[in-house]
């Protein structure tokens, strides 16, 4: 007889069950959110490290609404929900609230996150094809992110699929690069157009000499494969000042703006209804 409770005779651990009982509770949760369309992007700059008063572009978070409305960010759900068809699900929402903000605000150039595993996926598919109908230069506009971590699991499948929608004027980018796997001479295969560097790397790197030279090799790895090198996690004014003098492109973090679901361009479109 197998009893389905911590310390049950099933032999489970309770620190297993718990993480299963959590996992099944991420999982209603967001379904929930999906099917009642509780859904939003958050969106944050990419402010150029040069200048940053100007925005390089914006990357769209999703986030989920619980019930009650409180924001939930994609960490608290995204591990547990990307290898299930609902991590499917929550890509093709992200890329359809992507689009129609892209296709409403012409001056708009937006990153949105996917996972390798939605690569082919047919609705997915058919929201890209159907958006890039919307207005001529959606495709130059839109970056679509992959985490280094889901583009090795499949890396033959992503390079792929790169080069297919390159020919739409797509860009990509290599996100979280540093906290995953690569295989460096998957370079040369994927080309990809930015390099994100893992916010480990970044926070409090004015101090850390560790991460300084780390990061100076990631500089260099996306100068090789001509890649616009954006810093992640930045958070202190020491840190984007250094990463600045570096010769970083870009930077992106709470330092510069939080993710807002009400971002200035949508204020002044609805102050202007």
């Amino acid at each position: 007889m197998k009893m389905d409770k911590p310390g049950g005779i099933s032999g489970e651990s309770p620190l297993s069950w718990a993480v299963a009982e959590n996992d099944r509770h991420v999982l209603a949760m967001v379904a929930d959110a999906v099917k009642d369309r509780r859904l939003r992007l958050a969106y944050q700059p990419v402010v150029v490290a040069a200048n940053p008063g100007r925005n390089g572009f914006h990357e769209g978070l999703m986030r989920v609404l619980d019930p009650t409305g409180r924001v939930i960010p994609a960490r608290e759900f995204m591990g547990v929900v990307e290898t299930q068809e609902l991590g499917r699900e929550i890509d093709c929402a992200a890329l359809a609230m992507g689009l129609d903000a892209l296709r409403r605000h012409a001056d708009l150039r937006l990153s949105i996150n996917m996972s390798a595993r939605s690569i082919g996926w047919p609705r997915w598919m058919r929201i890209l094809q159907n958006g890039l109908l919307a207005a001529p230069d959606i495709g130059e506009r839109l970056i679509l992110e992959i985490t280094e971590s889901s583009a090795m699991t499949v890396p033959e499948v992503v390079a792929g699929f790169m080069s297919d929608l390159r020919r739409k004027q797509i860009s990509f980018a290599l996100d979280g690069f540093g906290a995953g796997q690569t295989a460096l001479r998957h370079f040369r295969e994927f080309s990809f157009d930015i390099l994100k560097i893992d916010a480990q790397f970044t926070r409090g790197i004015a101090t850390d000499a560790d991460n300084q030279v780390l990061m100076a090799a990631f500089l260099s790895i996306a100068r090789q494969f001509d890649m616009v090198c954006v810093a992640q996690g930045v958070e202190q004014a020491e840190d984007a000042a250094w990463l600045a003098a570096l010769g970083v492109d870009c930077l992106q973090g709470y330092y510069f703006a939080a993710p807002s679901v009400l971002p200035g361009w949508e204020v002044a479109a609805k102050a202007a209804l």
